[in-house]
């Protein structure tokens, strides 16, 4: 890669992470507060009272699904596809399906962008080609974990729309107990367990 190519892989990068720490972010917020919400749920003793409460916490998640706009939609990793190709062909398809309102910017967001883009075009000028393509294979690397994570909440997510409409068949009574049966699977599966920990910045 010649330099002006590893500068533009770099500044796609960064554009590319930033945006998908946004889906990330909402996708775990989502799941986290459903945890909270079913724990809070617990002291209702009545099943009657409860099971609204059940429903309500798992449409609240389950909307980010039709907001197609909310949550960006990742590829799947092809078998033997490297994992830079993979990070470069996610960036690709997200930066096709532009964020809802992306498009519409005030001069002042554009002159702000613009200034950060300015400062991170001269720390970029200091580094040497080799300096740069390390920050870039770092940046890839910290992409694909993001990638990984995201996808992993994302799926948990879409089976619980999946599960929660077919669900719908049921009288209160088996699908009461459903519902408590599909927030508990979220909560001991591995995707869910391996961030829900994590303290946002």
């Amino acid at each position: 890669m010649s330099r002006e190519e590893l500068l533009e892989t770099n500044e796609r990068l960064r554009a590319v992470r930033i945006r998908l720490e946004e889906s990330y972010d909402t996708a775990k917020k989502a799941l986290v507060n459903l945890m909270n919400k079913y724990g809070d749920s617990k002291s209702q003793r009545n099943i009657f009272n409860r099971y609204p409460m059940l429903k309500l916490m798992i449409k609240d998640v389950i909307r980010l699904e039709t907001q197609y706009w909310t949550l960006v939609e990742i590829p799947k990793q092809e078998k033997l596809e490297t994992v830079p190709a993979f990070v470069l062909r996610a960036c690709s398809i997200m930066e096709k399906s532009q964020k809802a309102g992306d498009g519409v910017k005030t001069s002042t967001k554009l002159a702000e962008e613009a200034a950060e883009k300015r400062e991170r075009m001269e720390r970029l000028e200091t580094m040497t080609t080799a300096q740069i393509e390390q920050e870039n294979t770092q940046m890839i690397n910290d992409l694909y974990r993001l990638l990984k994570k995201y996808t992993g909440l994302r799926n948990l997510i879409r089976e619980l729309k999946s599960e929660y409409g077919n669900s719908k068949i049921y009288p209160i009574f088996p699908r009461y107990t459903m519902l408590k049966d599909m927030i508990k699977d979220i909560m001991h599966d591995p995707d869910y367990m391996e961030v829900c920990h994590e303290v946002d910045n």
